[in-house]
């Protein structure tokens, strides 16, 4: 087997990651697996976990775009604009997928994700737009999805 060069394998690694977020997104992480990559990018499953051993590792590389993607999401504007940004959010497939994730991690025994940048960013935000109403919005909102995503019909739901 030919040796392949660095930007070769870096663009496989990217390959991996753009599939993974798009999985991560459409059916949860717990859905997407070695063989689902596998199929969607026709890397084989031992090239992939080659690059990730641990399944963790994909949410470890790609908690920036996750977070990004979520905070393109809010208004921090004002409350109210926060509010409904939010909620309008909940309304989209792979912004529920984003909050389902955080929560199976809260529930998880795996140390290798201690931080998700996503809910981290938003308070962060949250906090230095409109100061402590602001995390405190946050905090509600994120209680909130989690009794909305539980009354959730279970086709529906990515995690």
């Amino acid at each position: 087997m030919a040796k392949r060069s660095r930007a070769e394998t870096e663009q496989t690694i990217i390959q991996i990651l753009d599939e993974a977020l798009k999985q991560i997104l459409s059916i949860g992480f717990e859905a997407m697996s070695y063989t689902t990559l596998s199929n969607a990018t026709g890397i084989s499953r031992t090239g992939i976990s080659h690059h990730f051993p641990k399944k963790t590792e994909f949410l470890i590389r790609l908690d920036h775009r996750i977070g990004q993607f979520f905070i393109d999401a809010l208004d921090f504007t004002s409350i109210t604009a926060l509010e409904k940004s939010w909620n309008q959010s909940m309304q989209v497939t792979e912004h529920k997928a984003v909050l389902k994730l955080f929560f199976s991690l809260c529930g998880n025994n795996d140390d290798s994700v201690t931080f998700f940048k996503a809910v981290n960013t938003a308070r962060e935000l949250a906090f230095e737009k409109l100061g402590e109403e602001g995390a405190r919005c946050i905090n509600h909102l994120i209680g909130y999805s989690a009794i909305m995503l539980l009354q959730s019909p279970p086709e529906t739901q990515a995690a």
